[in-house]
Order: C-alpha cells, then structure tokens, then sequence
C-alpha cells in the first residue's frame, strides 16, 4: 500500500492514494492554512470511524440482520504536548435496522475492536477506546 502527498501551498497538500482516489489536506488559518480541506488527525479519525463501520456491517450482514443504516460518532481528546497523539477516543454507533439483536449489534462492535480493525489496534498503543451503540428500529414510513 502506498500513498503520494505533494505540496499545494501554504500548508495545503494533494494526498493520493493506491486505489487513484485524492484529497485535499489544508491546516487552520491560525497556522497559514486556507480551510481547503481536512486536518492529518481528522483523517485518523474518520479512517478509525471507516474502518469499523465496514467490519460491523459486515459481520451483520453475516449474522443475518436487516440493517438499514449505520452512523459511528468519533470523538477525541489529544495530549497537550507535542506529539499531541490521541489519548482518549470514544465511538458512538447508531445502528438502525428491522427486528435487529442487540446482542448482534454488541457482537459486530466487539469483534470490530478486538479483532478486526486495523486502525483500531494502531491507536490503542496510545489511546484508550470507549465503544457504545445504540439500535434503532427502522422507520418505514420514512421511505414513502
């Protein structure tokens, strides 16, 4: 796997990756950055929030749930000091779905964290991570 940063200006950068897919990196403007795009961090974060939806739809979807949707809220606190690395992550997921098992919801996050999730097992040596879910029952009166 491979990745290409190149400069733009300023703090902005062109990121692409393997799969030909890029983005815009850019810093806050109190650091000479234009607000073109996301922070690094921001990055690691979606890329943890990516990584375990994939797995908990997945393993779902094995276990024979009809989920119909998924959210994962990530939010974290970063130490005061250089290298300001994440030390507390926590993960919330809203997962909506017809007739869904908790216990199948509670499964897929579990295995996500304990076995599936790269990014996961990447920030654990610095950071610890809280998961906590919600289930929700579809509204079929929401797709008329």
């Amino acid at each position: 796997m491979r990745a290409r940063v190149k400069w733009i200006e300023g703090v902005a950068w062109m990121a692409e990756a393997d799969s030909g897919h890029g983005l815009v990196i850019d810093g806050s403007p109190a650091i000479g950055g234009r607000n073109l795009g996301p922070r690094p961090m921001e990055l690691v974060l979606a890329g943890l929030g990516g990584c375990t939806a994939m797995d908990v739809i997945e393993i779902l979807r094995k276990q024979r749930q009809d989920v119909t949707d998924c959210v994962i809220d990530v939010e974290a606190e970063r130490a005061e000091t250089v290298p300001k690395v994440f030390t507390r992550i926590q993960l919330h997921y809203t997962v909506t779905g017809r007739a869904l098992k908790p216990a199948a919801v509670e499964r897929a996050v579990k295995l996500s964290a304990e076995k599936y999730c790269s990014v996961s097992a990447m920030l654990q040596s610095t950071a610890s991570i809280d998961h906590a879910w919600t289930v929700v029952e579809a509204d079929d009166d929401a797709a008329d």
